[in-house]
């Protein structure tokens, strides 16, 4: 399902072509068998990948006068934060007629729809071109056009994989955007303008291919390409692609006689509104665009460079340094404590012989009096077994994805590529939720009886969940006419993955934890519980508590998250993520192994739930959090449907964050409990 970018016409597309620099100098030319070791290694590697895209692989090269066509994705909106299609608004449409481009997994699902565009260039040929005049617009199109205008929408361009990029200055500041407006709605004012005529600088980069040593394979087997190949791949790379967006009130008589492609006389942008196209019934809008290429310092490797940097990143490193210093002082001093205490109970307990252990026992209070309860099974018990396994899962998916980003696999230039990936490791990884789900089943049963049930429930419940929220905000999205809303094939797809890929991975590895190796208690289990003493507070108080810690260490970079999520910025700092990831798996062990230590010192037996919940308590803060965005960070979101999407995907987001930190907390705790009284002396 994972999509490459196509590859250069200037080289047959039978081959993969591998750009290397410096053989010379590396020795390959004195060494003639380490270079063609080599050379195969990487030809291997490179069948291996040929699905997945590599920053810095593939590129494409052009040669003077060469058609580059632009395409368009969906119309978005921080406003509404629903996309449309960009041909739902009376736009020209290509001479071709309208092809969408191929599309995997993750673009649909996140609303993106590719379609080609008329805007066609010309290699270094500066030029301005007359495309299309509209016939008159009728009283839906205006509605339409107006209601776009007002609520924001950007239209959103790609040249060669690089998304169109505009610059504005606000107070003095220069920002970045991604796109450029539908219209334009002066303050105060009851008229719209239309943006139909765009000014693109084009950046590229001279590349010259006999400084490349390449080596490619094809029919005829391994081999140097030849000197004459070598300078069809010569050409300019496209590193940079701006827009400068304005409004212009042409004549329509005179431009209907034009054609599409014509050339028309340079275009200068007026400063006054009487000279904009204004949007009201029975107006022909004309569009025009112009385009400049200038050459550029930039590498190919590079381009996307501009759009990574974040706003504020000065700000973002230091708090983030700041969190991780103080979230890993205060875990040192909580776990420093921790292990003094428990190792000095250890210690007195085992140096006494049997009469004192006795009397110890008659006279202390402690976690040594629950020692013929804290094994017992707890409520529920299927229901946990079925939360850490899908917890299993959801960690394993959210850690190898964050890895394989931090390593640059996970390309913005490769659209969908992520959220592809997850879906593909959550499948995956759904053997490993059975086997969790069912060890722990026997564990606290004693037997394997009923591990069907709990793998299917393993197999169910989270995705369970995300298809009745999914399809909640489906509904709301078809009934907005959204290409946001998933289609009904796509639907079929999911199912399929769902029912035949993921549920039988998840019986599998239900059965391979029935085969797995028992885990015994080291403590027999009295057959009446005792009494828990009465609290003056709730436990459960202090365990709500407990997940501000963990959240400390995740809300700076929660914020950057929701930012690239509900306001089109990109992000890219895997590398601190995956770091912040660490931090949060460490902080939420140490988190849920001190309340149940602390429970069990008040003679509380009953620390399954409460070590889940302990690290899981996150989720709550994290939903709290988000709510908290939405009212001042969000505050253009406009209207109860944007807030419904919001709400639901916050909802879907902090489930999947409290199944995967209870899991580790419950790990944890269940690891240090069962450590604990193993090493006590029990007759």
């Amino acid at each position: 399902m994972l999509s490459t970018p196509e590859r250069s016409g200037a080289l047959s597309s039978d081959r993969f072509i591998v750009r290397f620099e410096g053989l010379k100098e590396m020795g390959f030319v004195r060494k003639p068998l380490i270079c063609w070791v080599f050379v195969s290694m990487v030809v291997f590697a490179a069948q291996l990948s040929n699905g997945f895209y590599l920053p810095g692989s593939y590129m494409h090269t052009y040669v003077n006068g060469d058609k580059i066509y632009a395409k368009v994705n969906s119309l978005t909106s921080i406003e509404t934060e629903l996309p449309f299609s960009y041909y739902s608004l009376p736009y020209c449409k290509p001479l071709g007629g309208i092809k969408k481009s191929a599309e995997n997994l993750g673009e649909l699902l996140m609303g993106d729809q590719i379609d080609n565009s008329p805007y066609r260039f010309q290699m270094n040929v500066n030029e301005t071109i007359y495309l299309c005049t509209t016939t008159p617009l009728n009283e839906h199109e205006v509605k339409l056009l107006k209601q776009r205008t007002r609520d924001l929408y950007q239209v959103n361009m790609i040249l060669d994989n690089l998304p169109v990029m505009r610059f504005a200055v606000q107070n003095g500041v220069k920002i970045q955007w991604t796109g450029f407006p539908v219209g334009y709605t002066p303050p105060g004012s009851n008229d719209d303008y239309i943006i139909n005529h765009l000014k693109f600088t084009i950046l590229v980069h001279e590349y010259e291919g006999s400084n490349a040593e390449i080596i490619g394979t094809g029919e005829e087997g391994l081999g140097v390409i030849s000197e004459s190949e070598k300078k069809k791949a010569s050409g300019y790379e496209i590193v940079g692609f701006q827009v400068s967006p304005c409004s212009i009130k042409y004549d329509p008589d005179v431009m209907t006689k034009l054609h599409m492609y014509d050339n028309t006389n340079p275009i200068t942008c007026p400063s006054e509104l009487e000279k904009y196209q204004v949007i009201r019934e029975q107006e022909r809008i004309s569009f025009t665009y112009e385009v400049e290429f200038v050459k550029s310092d930039i590498r190919w490797p590079s381009r996307w460079d501009a759009y990574l940097k974040m706003e504020g990143s000065r700000v973002h490193w230091f708090s983030i340094m700041n969190s991780l210093m103080v979230i890993f002082f205060l875990a040192g001093i909580v776990f420093v404590i921790f292990l003094r205490t428990v190792r000095r109970d250890l210690t007195r307990y085992e140096e006494l012989d049997k009469e004192a252990q006795a009397q110890m026992n008659e006279e202390l209070s402690g976690w040594k009096l629950v020692v013929g309860d804290v094994f017992r099974e707890p409520n529920c018990s299927k229901l946990l077994c079925v939360m850490v396994g899908d917890g299993v899962q959801i960690l394993g998916m959210g850690g190898v994805t964050i890895v394989f980003a931090a390593l640059g696999f996970m390309s913005p230039a490769s659209r969908g590529m992520l959220l592809t990936g997850m879906i593909v490791l959550f499948l995956i990884l759904g053997i490993a939720a059975g086997y969790v789900s069912v060890r722990l089943w026997r564990t606290i049963k004693g037997t394997s009886e009923g591990w069907r049930s709990v793998s299917w429930s393993a197999a169910c419940f989270f995705p369970g969940i995300a298809f009745i929220i999914l399809t909640v905000l489906n509904f709301i999205l078809w009934g907005s006419s959204s290409t946001g809303a998933i289609p009904i094939s796509l639907y079929f797809e999911l199912f399929f993955l769902w029912f035949c890929i993921s549920v039988p991975l998840t019986m599998i590895g239900g059965f391979m934890g029935t085969r797995a190796e028992a885990i015994e208690y080291p403590v027999r289990t009295n057959q009446i519980p005792r009494e828990i003493p009465a609290r003056k507070y709730p436990s459960w108080l202090l365990v709500l508590g407990a997940g501000t810690l963990p959240f400390g260490t995740l809300f700076i970079e929660l914020f950057f998250i929701l930012s690239s999520i509900w306001l089109g910025r990109f992000y890219y700092v895997f590398g601190f993520l995956l770091v912040v990831l660490l931090l949060l798996v460490i902080v939420c062990a140490e988190v849920s192994v001190v309340l149940t230590y602390m429970h069990l010192c008040v003679e509380d037996w009953q620390w399954w739930w409460k070590a889940f919940f302990a690290s899981g308590s996150v989720s709550l803060y994290v939903f709290l959090y988000s709510i908290n965005y939405l009212v001042f960070d969000l505050q253009s979101l406009s209207g109860p449907v944007s807030a419904t999407l919001y709400l639901g995907y916050s909802l879907l987001m902090a489930v999947a964050i409290m199944l995967a930190t209870g899991t580790i907390g419950f790990l944890m705790s269940f690891y240090f409990v069962h450590y604990l009284f193993s090493s006590v002396k029990i007759d």
